[in-house]
């Protein structure tokens, strides 16, 4: 029997260890900028063609290579920063491994330039698939410029998998604010097809977070500090009063880099717990120090995932840290947040004057449709004519009473009646009596049901609903938002916003989708534009749904709030007239009925 096993070639060993290193054009921005920093260069400049998948360029002025190490730098495993495996647990340089100029160049066309300050003449190297297809000297400035063209023109099948040229570029938008976060004292600039997003000049930290995400965030920022013999940790986190539920900056960096720690986050939210609803987050940007030797990095091919000795005692001093910072800084008593119904709220009196502070009505905990009701002084009867008429086939045997579950396959003519009596229970459930039992209904989700489905008729069909602004708001996007913003902005005209560009990512909010009384326009354009940058602006389908999801769940009616029963009614029968009314657009239940059989069990 012959031998099976035999060894890969280079080429195809190399394309194999790309896979894990370069994954998309921001892979690449990431390793080249981050060498940059490692040859100590204090002027870094970025540019980036078609989101990276034509070309990424990265010129600095760092310390440039001979030209044998211009040539050694493209092998495998090849290395100025580690000499023996020891080293791997003292790590001071952004990169180690030897790998990322070897996988780049066996995917994509490469060419350096690099001079040291020494030399007289640099090098010029070209570079296509691992081979090397010309070397000669050249006049360049010291430092090192790198092209990389091409990205995967060897390898079909991977190029393929890109995203569309906006999605690219936020994702290099994003390892590139990793980067610049963690070196304020180095120069940076970007620029996509030629046009410039970034110019960041040396300066401190929190000026660099300024520069990154726009000024709007310094009223937002309490600053941390504490040193320990474990960890010093400094940065900045955001006050209470500026969480959202989602679009917030979240950052953590150990000893200049980047890391996603979970469990780190973890403990920043525990600092806030009572201060803020359950569900929201907020920015921070914190900045961790510690011995080498007591950490992880060779965990991932990225270098993201970061291992600590003390994860728990780190956990703590984090934790504690934020705390002391919120109650400097903050100012402010504990707050217990009840997620399931609005607080009661007293009346207050002092001395002759009182103030009648709205409270939301009690709970009738004796509720009887049949029996009058109480309105002031006087006594009225409600839904008292003709009501046993609506009971006459209660009893009856149905289809579904033995199965609540087909309610979501009943046809629309066999729902259940509506014109039963029906009330609200703690403001936040429409209840009302079927053929099957007692139906349970929340009214929020109800809602957001329906919307979402005007809104996604309203994006398929291209109409607007709009309604002018009095006053126009001004509002400020990052650089970030900015790329998914100009991808989504034919969506966002279609809903109904009208927005004007006033220059460096600020826009004139000149009219609204009608409906959206009561809500904050600008925090909704920031969560439409953080939903379609979660979901991928590649696939329209998606981001239509994650506008109309938004939007939906921005406009229905809160819990707390008291309907008619014209009103449960009208919502109920649109709720009935969908397709499918038993879950929300993501997945959670609308209502649910509780069984005939159940009830009388507990009677039994």
């Amino acid at each position: 029997m012959e031998d099976i096993i035999q060894l890969l070639p280079d080429s195809v060993a190399n394309q194999i260890a790309a896979g894990e290193v370069v994954q998309r054009p921001a892979s690449i921005v990431k390793e080249l900028v981050e060498n940059s920093l490692d040859a100590e260069a204090k002027h870094i400049q970025v540019l980036v063609v078609d989101g990276g998948r034509t070309c990424v360029q990265v010129i600095d002025d760092g310390k440039g290579m001979s030209e044998t190490d211009a040539r050694m730098a493209f092998e495998r495993h090849a290395t100025s920063k580690i000499h023996c495996a020891s080293d791997l647990f003292e790590l001071t340089t952004m990169g180690f491994r030897g790998e990322a100029l070897a996988s780049i160049a066996a995917v994509a066309q490469v060419e350096l330039r690099t001079r040291r300050a020494e030399d007289e003449l640099g090098t010029f190297l070209r570079i296509a698939g691992s081979k090397l297809e010309c070397q000669e000297p050249t006049a360049c400035p010291v430092g090192s410029n790198f092209s990389v063209n091409n990205l995967f023109f060897n390898v079909p099948a991977r190029r393929k998998f890109l995203k569309s040229n906006q999605t690219e570029m936020t994702n290099v938008v994003a390892d590139f604010e990793r980067i610049v976060l963690t070196h304020p004292e180095c120069e940076f600039s970007l620029f996509n097809n030629g046009v410039e997003m970034f110019r960041l000049p040396e300066t401190s930290v929190r000026q660099r977070i300024l520069d990154v995400f726009g000024k709007k965030l310094n009223a937002e920022l309490l600053p941390i500090e504490v040193e320990t013999s474990l960890v010093t940790i400094s940065g900045y986190v955001g006050n209470p009063e500026s969480s959202k539920k989602r679009g917030q900056h979240q950052f953590f960096f150990v000893n200049g880099r980047y890391m996603r720690h979970p469990y780190f986050h973890s403990a920043v939210m525990h600092a806030y717990e009572n201060l803020i609803p359950v569900g929201d987050h907020v920015s921070y940007f914190i900045y961790m120090s510690v011995d080498p030797s007591s950490i992880d990095v060779n965990v991932h091919p990225t270098k993201t995932e970061i291992k600590f000795d003390n994860e728990q005692a780190v956990w703590q001093v984090l934790a504690a840290t934020v705390k002391e910072s919120l109650g400097r800084y903050v100012g402010v008593p504990t707050i217990e947040f009840d997620n399931e119904e609005k607080p009661y709220i007293p009346v207050i009196e002092t001395g002759k004057l009182k103030y009648d502070i709205p409270q939301p009505k009690p709970a009738l905990t004796d509720y009887n449709p049949f029996k009058p009701s109480i309105d002031g002084n006087s006594q009225t009867l409600r839904n008292v004519e003709r009501w046993e008429s609506l009971y006459t086939n209660i009893e009856t045997e149905s289809p579904n009473q033995n199965n609540p579950s087909l309610w979501d396959e009943t046809p629309v003519s066999a729902l259940p009646d509506l014109n039963v009596p029906m009330f609200q229970y703690k403001g936040r459930y429409i209840v009302m009596p079927t053929t099957d039992g007692i139906m349970v209904v929340d009214q929020h989700r109800a809602h957001v049901c329906v919307l979402y489905d005007q809104y996604m008729d309203s994006l398929s069909q291209q109409h607007r609903i709009s309604q002018g602004m009095l006053f126009p708001e001004v509002i400020q996007f990052d650089r970030q938002e900015l790329i998914v913003l100009e991808d989504i902005m034919q969506d966002l005209e279609c809903i109904g916003f009208e927005l004007t560009n006033l220059g460096g990512g600020s826009y004139s909010i000149n009219g609204i989708p009608s409906g959206l009384d009561g809500v904050n326009p600008m925090s909704l354009l920031h969560d439409l534009v953080a939903a379609a940058m979660e979901t991928g602006c590649s696939i329209q389908e998606r981001v239509h749904n994650a506008i109309a999801l938004t939007m939906a769940r921005a406009t229905a009616i809160v819990y707390g709030q008291v309907l008619s029963d014209d009103e449960m009614r009208v919502l109920l029968e649109q709720l009935f007239t969908l397709s499918t009314p038993r879950l929300t657009p993501n997945g959670l239940s609308v209502y649910t009925i509780i069984a005939k059989a159940d009830i009388d069990k507990n009677f039994k």
